[in-house]
């Protein structure tokens, strides 16, 4: 399972791991090169986000809570949906209640990408993405954000539709800077 020499060596070499590290690098540096002051946490998994970011010296810091991806989706509520119950809708609330209103949600996505690119970056609060997340499926909800997703089975709850990240969601100076103030 190897690619051409511009890619990783294999696929299982890029383990979820390299994932999560690469992708909270790539996060920083993108933040820095448009310039927000950076600050990492340190320790695994620290709770509800990985960066602070800020722009000057008596601004509040804003929580980026990054998400790394190869495969072209980010589980993010599956979680909060009990035995049993197919109760996405709750579930995507509960998720939604952990996050502050300072926090912001960074997901890096790597699939389909050779070495020499940078991967896809998208910034959304919780509150955008929990009301994504209740309309996929034809509004039944999913546990499951989706860069770009059509449902084939025909059992599928959300058979032949596509659930696609927003283009507005998209890293840019005017998503970060917008996100930042309305934070």
């Amino acid at each position: 399972m190897c690619f051409n020499n511009r890619m990783a060596k294999s696929k299982t070499d890029f383990s979820s791991w390299h994932v999560s590290v690469a992708a909270e690098a790539l996060a920083s540096g993108q933040l820095a090169r448009i310039g927000y002051d950076i600050s990492v946490q340190y320790g695994a998994n620290q709770p509800e986000y990985d960066l602070l970011i800020s722009k000057g010296k008596n601004d509040s810091p804003l929580k980026i809570s990054v998400k790394g991806s190869k495969d072209g989706s980010w589980g993010l509520t599956q979680k909060f949906v009990e035995k049993g119950k197919a109760d996405y809708i709750n579930s995507i609330d509960k998720w939604c209640q952990l996050h502050g209103k300072r926090t912001i949600l960074c997901f890096v996505q790597f699939k389909d990408l050779m070495l020499d690119e940078l991967p896809r970056i998208y910034l959304a609060t919780p509150k955008e993405v929990a009301d994504h997340l209740k309309k996929a499926a034809k509004g039944r909800g999913d546990t499951i954000l989706y860069e770009n997703h059509t449902w084939k089975l025909k059992t599928a709850a959300g058979y032949g539709t596509t659930e696609k990240i927003p283009e507005n969601w998209k890293f840019s100076v005017q998503r970060v800077d917008g996100l930042y103030k309305q934070q």
